[in-house]
């Protein structure tokens, strides 16, 4: 069984979840991997580590690009109002950093957007970090202001505003609940203890 980077994060108490970069780039997760290239994911956890918010903590050691583009967020974050480390942490969150990240439902680039979003966003080039994470952040303050919180802006970054509204806030996903509880455990990891580079 497939699975879309963007739209679902298993919980610790879930299948495994596995992640392969094939050479032209694209991100495969998947619950069955069917040969050697693939890692497990967030379930390959540092051990005895956690998040802020008690999340296992991602091995942030072996993600590529970490802190290749710190100064994209920081002026995304002065532009938009949104803060440096969310930014990073969605990244991280949406495709381990990867700018060539493409998910089996069709999302793009370092901040995983579709092809839609990312034309709404004013972006040309999905896979050009620089746009993405512009990109990215112009729709992660939008939902910031339609929702007047990061944690229901991020559950519209991962299921879609549409959901939010229906529920009233988090919608009832465990899929949804899950990323919103990794992307805001490494955003409070990234605040207090890795600053994004100033």
């Amino acid at each position: 069984m497939w699975l879309s980077l963007a739209l679902v994060l298993l919980s610790a108490g879930a299948r495994d979840l596995y992640s392969y970069v094939s050479p032209d780039g694209t991100v495969v997760l998947t619950d069955s991997p069917d040969h050697a290239g693939f890692e497990r994911w967030w379930s390959d956890p540092e051990p005895g580590r956690y998040l802020p918010n008690g999340v296992p903590m991602p091995r942030l050691d072996r993600i590529q690009n970490l802190d290749t583009y710190d100064a994209w967020f920081l002026e995304s974050a002065s532009e938009v109002g949104v803060p440096a480390e969310l930014l990073k942490a969605v990244a991280v969150a949406e495709s381990r950093m990867n700018p060539a990240a493409v998910s089996h439902a069709g999302a793009k680039g370092l901040m995983q957007m579709m092809p839609a979003t990312g034309k709404a966003m004013g972006v040309t080039d999905l896979f050009d970090a620089h746009e993405s994470i512009r990109g990215g952040a112009a729709y992660l303050a939008r939902q910031v202001g339609r929702f007047g919180s990061y944690e229901h802006a991020l559950a519209a970054y991962n299921a879609g505003p549409g959901a939010v509204e229906k529920h009233g806030g988090i919608p009832p996903f465990e899929e949804t609940r899950t990323y919103v509880a990794r992307v805001m455990g490494l955003y409070e990891h990234f605040r207090d203890n890795r600053r994004v580079a100033r």
